[in-house]
């Protein structure tokens, strides 16, 4: 199958905003981009009756118009459409197994509010096989708010393999000839922890394994992508909220997620939940382990 980027449409500011930042990346990485509307009450394909009954006017249009907009900015980008009769949910899941990578728009909502609204794109980042990028739409205008920079921004937890996590955000900071900012954030451990705040040997100590870790986890990644300019640190605070501070000005933030177990409910971790909900650039999350 020919590698693709995807993007879900809706027909929502959110979606468009997404659309144009996944037909941004394709172009950067040679790729061919999908345009993705799935509803249930689409009728079998093809059609044979005036556009004014065609009950899939609607979808084909939304897809038409964005994919015109598109190549009319792209115009050597490789576009498709494609329109689906299922569940929003289940198409965007099978759709990301076939992807380089899957884009949705997304809403910033706080958690709370986004399962009582039962929002698509959490379930689907929480079970996807790939990654998935969300984005957020420019306040007033139809694409992705800008960045301040263009630099990728990747959150390492150090524990466990971080292999697709580093491949994803390498390899996305080569296509776009960007710097990466690779971050781990570390809470004080107790032992360093006194009545008045922290001990400033205790916490130096901890500051110093955690960047030699950060800096071992990196090493083959440096070699294998000389290319890219590379710099990294580590924060003692809480990993959540260190994530959303180094990404303050990003044009991407990369988090990873425990690849999802058969049997046991999609989950994401905080890390995850804080890029996703108060994360201002687009967040891809990548499943590992």
């Amino acid at each position: 199958m020919q590698p693709v980027v995807t993007v879900g449409l809706d027909g929502s500011p959110e979606s468009l905003a997404a659309a144009h930042w996944a037909a941004d990346e394709a172009e950067k990485r040679k790729l061919t981009l999908r345009l993705l509307h799935a509803w249930p009450m689409l009728a079998p394909e093809p059609t044979h009756v005036p556009s004014e009954i065609d009950q899939n006017q609607g979808a084909r249009r939304l897809v038409h118009t964005a994919q015109a907009e598109l190549q009319a900015r792209h115009p050597g980008l490789s576009i498709v459409g494609n329109l689906v009769a299922d569940d929003a949910q289940n198409a965007l899941l099978q759709t990301a197994s076939e992807s380089d990578m899957l884009v949705l728009g997304s809403r910033g909502l706080e958690p709370a509010e986004s399962y009582f609204l039962g929002d698509v794109s959490m379930p689907v980042v929480a079970r996807a096989e790939r990654p998935v990028v969300l984005v957020r739409a420019r306040t007033g205008g139809e694409g992705p708010g800008p960045a301040s920079t263009d630099r990728v921004v990747v959150a390492l937890s150090l524990h466990g393999s971080s292999d697709d996590l580093l491949d994803f955000a390498f390899h996305t900071a080569a296509a776009r000839g960007a710097s990466l900012h690779a971050m781990h954030g570390r809470r004080v451990p107790l032992h360093a922890r006194v009545p008045w705040g922290a001990d400033h040997y205790g916490t130096e100590e901890t500051a110093r394994d955690a960047l030699r870790e950060l800096r071992k986890a990196l090493r083959p990644w440096r070699e294998k992508y000389p290319q890219v300019d590379v710099d990294d640190g580590v924060r003692l605070e809480s990993p959540a909220m260190a994530v959303v501070r180094a990404a303050e000005g990003a044009a991407l933030l990369v988090v990873g997620r425990r690849r999802h177990r058969p049997g046991l409910p999609p989950h994401l971790g905080p890390v995850a939940q804080a890029a996703i909900h108060h994360g201002r650039c687009p967040v891809a999350v990548v499943p590992h382990g």
